[in-house]
């Protein structure tokens, strides 16, 4: 499936939740966070109609997300049914770790085949401070429980922010990528959520990537693995099992490349991270469409995905006001 960049999309993002058991500074307010109603919310059968169609029409890859896809009551049953879908190759997952330690093992022997795990900090109180929640401990404890399960692609997603953890960044990327084979991440603060509003300020993934040379040497690039390939570009580290990636949206545009669309909690297919366009399924779904006008309706909106996210633009009258857990990390 191609869009009128011919940009090939097999790769969906799917929100299951726009509630969050933590309180990140850089992406929700403390207090007086507006939820949606239960019946808002699709249902698992939904999603998974959702994901035959598009799997129909080559997609081959589903993440879960939120808010805290955790969250979500019944997820490990979710999971089995998306991996039973003819075509589906990967099913991945964004969290946080809170809640991970208990489903692990449930969750991978249903079917997760990848795992990121967002994480900004090594330390309990800065933890603390940045999220607003004391759970640093049972982050750390479902890293564990995912790392007994064997599960070979664990990744972890960081933004570097300068003044609260820049000085870090050496130490997470040894604790997790030179004795094990996983992939350490660094995504650059984007203009979505309260980052701003906070007063945070990004550090440049250029300045990053000097910060870990001056630690570890030369970061040798790493070729792409096969499969259905995200923005991030990887490097690895003499003497280290596992990678760094670098996901700089603001600097250097992956837009070309796009492979991805989004759906939103409440059933909005979204067409780009940074554009309102798209279309309502959950309207279309509960008003009787039939299996092929599902197909015709995923096809037409996704021809007309944007070329670009225009992050960098003074004003951009598509663009979406909603911070990051209210359409899908």
């Amino acid at each position: 499936m191609f869009d009128r960049y011919q940009r090939k999309i097999e790769y969906v993002r799917i929100s299951l939740t726009d509630r969050c058991n933590l309180r990140c500074r850089y992406c929700m307010p403390e207090e007086g966070v507006e939820k949606l109603r239960h019946e808002d919310i699709l249902r698992f059968d939904e999603i998974v109609r959702i994901v035959r169609a598009l799997a129909s029409l080559g997609v081959r890859k589903v993440r879960l997300t939120g808010g805290e896809p955790l969250i979500r009551r019944n997820i490990v049953e979710l999971v089995r049914e998306i991996h039973a879908v003819p075509g589906i190759e990967t099913i991945a997952m964004t969290t946080n770790g809170v809640m991970l330690a208990d489903m692990a093992e449930d969750l991978v022997q249903a079917g997760l085949t990848g795992i990121n795990i967002s994480l900004d900090t090594l330390k309990a109180a800065s933890f603390t401070e940045l999220t607003r929640r004391p759970f640093f401990t049972r982050v750390e404890d479902g890293i564990e429980a995912i790392a007994a399960t064997g599960l070979k692609d664990v990744k972890f997603n960081c933004v570097p922010i300068a003044g609260v953890n820049e000085e870090e960044l050496p130490d997470l990327v040894a604790r997790f990528t030179r004795e094990r084979p996983w992939k350490f991440r660094f995504i650059e603060l984007m203009p979505i959520g309260c980052a701003y509003e906070a007063g945070f300020t990004g550090v440049p993934m250029a300045e990053v990537r000097s910060q870990l040379e001056a630690s570890f040497g030369p970061l040798r690039p790493v070729l792409p693995e096969h499969g259905v390939h995200g923005p991030a570009v990887y490097y690895q580290a003499a003497g280290f099992a596992g990678q760094i990636g670098f996901i700089d949206a603001m600097e250097h545009q992956f837009c070309s490349s796009c492979n991805r669309v989004r759906l939103t909690a409440e059933g909005f297919l979204k067409l780009c991270l940074n554009a309102r366009t798209g279309v309502d399924l959950r309207h279309l779904l509960r008003n009787g469409m039939s299996d092929e006008e599902l197909r015709q309706a995923l096809q037409q909106a996704i021809y007309c995905k944007p070329q670009e996210h225009h992050f960098k633009a003074a004003s951009y009258e598509e663009k979406d006001s909603r911070a990051m857990y209210q359409v899908g990390g």
